[in-house]
């Protein structure tokens, strides 16, 4: 197995997209990116953590590449807002991507540009690119809250 984390926005949306994806054989919500250890979901939605709602994508290389991920990423939010996702606003909802290592990192600039360059999106990317921080898992009534709450959609675009 190998691990990708990325935020785009609400964690409970995001989640959805990647459960979806075939060789996704687990997913976590949590919280990276910031400066407080063991922060909780108020602290993070407060806004004073520097914490972004992330996705851990626990995935099996042979179902399903690292590129293909970077494709659900990117095709389940809006990487050209910074720290807004619908009627999300705030840096915890901000467009990152925390690479694991330097392959995570080179595919990710790649499929950046790439997609920046395509013409597909009005705006330029602002998606952040970088270094895996420590992973909070967030609280349990966080995880597969879809799943738990029958709920369709938190608002991401």
């Amino acid at each position: 197995m190998e691990k990708a984390v990325f935020g785009a926005g609400c964690f409970w949306g995001v989640e959805a997209f990647f459960e979806k994806v075939r060789g996704v054989e687990a997913t976590r919500v949590g919280y990276s990116g910031g400066t407080l250890a063991n922060p909780t979901y108020e602290q993070v939605k407060a806004g004073d953590t520097s914490h972004a709602e992330v996705v851990e994508v626990l995935f099996d290389p042979w179902k399903v590449s690292y590129d293909e991920l970077l494709d659900v990423f990117f095709d389940c939010h809006d990487p050209t807002t910074k720290n807004r996702q619908g009627i999300d606003i705030g840096s915890q909802y901000r467009s990152v991507i925390f690479f694991q290592n330097v392959k995570q990192l080179e595919a990710a600039k790649a499929k950046k540009e790439k997609l920046d360059q395509s013409g597909k999106l009005k705006n330029s990317i602002v998606t952040e690119i970088t270094p895996a921080k420590e992973f909070y898992e967030a609280e349990e009534y966080h995880q597969k809250y879809f799943q738990k709450n029958g709920t369709l959609s938190c608002g991401i675009s």
